[in-house]
């Protein structure tokens, strides 16, 4: 793997910075039907002990404790946790959240049935770790499920209009590349098998228009507000005309008071061997 040049723990404190920057929770809203509908399609029955890796808020573990899982949730980011929390109770659910990284669970071998990371485990800057630990807290034979945001995705090429004015380290691979079918395989393969992949639509639905979308998560979403606080003004003048992509993509019939942009994201099945 390439190095980028910065010391690892570095590097995770910036990423630890950036997600619990703005309020990732308002933008988890957002998603919180399509990780419904994501868990939903998984076979999960009562009792079944799953993790649910960078878990954010709990848009995905606490729709797994409704199907009568008993979840545990990790995360970087204290604050989502403890909005995971709130939920949690709010709704009755006993969903354990721990701060953790997905590079280093803090969870014995074969500790759970199965694992899911929903736009979550992606991120993390060692992609060979991450499938390392995801298979090393799994029994055999039990399930990995995940939700990835793809290169040709709506999702995807905002990625890559912010990487361009905003770069990240150099040598870290591009968090997209677990939306690869090939990559996800080549990844996988050493650990996994019965290895399943579908691309799986989803909506950007938003009761404002594509100017409104791009202040939406230039205040909400961590990584683009913190794209921008490292921009000069001319440099925010150039991002912000890059994120009129929201425009071009903009299929609302009102696109004056709203914003529909269709997106979708690689879903991912395997077994532990």
């Amino acid at each position: 793997m390439a190095s980028s040049g910065l010391p690892m723990e570095q590097i995770k404190a910036s990423m630890r910075a950036t997600w619990m920057a703005g309020d990732f929770g308002v933008v988890a809203k957002t998603v919180s039907g399509a990780a419904e509908t994501f868990v939903e399609r998984l076979p999960i029955v009562p009792g079944m002990r799953v993790l649910d890796v960078a878990c954010g808020t709990g848009n995905a573990a606490l729709p797994l404790s409704r199907m009568g899982a008993v979840v545990t949730g990790v995360d970087i980011a204290t604050n989502l946790l403890v909005q995971g929390r709130e939920r949690a109770a709010a709704e009755g659910l006993a969903v354990k959240f721990d701060e953790g990284d997905a590079e280093q669970l803090p969870y014995a071998d074969g500790s759970f049935d199965a694992v899911v990371t929903m736009f979550g485990a992606m991120f993390a800057p060692r992609p060979e770790v991450v499938a390392s630990e995801l298979a090393r807290v799994l029994k055999p034979g039990g399930l990995l499920a995940m939700a990835n945001w793809n290169p040709a995705s709506f999702t995807g090429k905002m990625f890559k209009v912010g990487s361009m004015h905003a770069p990240p380290p150099p040598g870290l691979v591009a968090p997209v590349l677990w939306g690869d079918e090939v990559t996800v395989r080549e990844r996988l393969g050493e650990k996994f098998d019965a290895i399943r992949t579908e691309l799986i639509p989803v909506d950007f639905d938003m009761p404002v228009n594509a100017a409104g979308a791009v202040a939406f998560f230039r205040k909400y979403f961590g990584p683009t507000q913190m794209a921008f606080g490292r921009l000069d003004e001319a440099g925010q003048a150039k991002f912000a005309e890059a994120l009129e992509l929201w425009t071009g993509a903009n299929v609302a019939e009102n696109p004056e008071e709203r914003t529909l942009v269709k997106n979708e994201y690689l879903e991912v099945v395997a077994r532990r061997r």
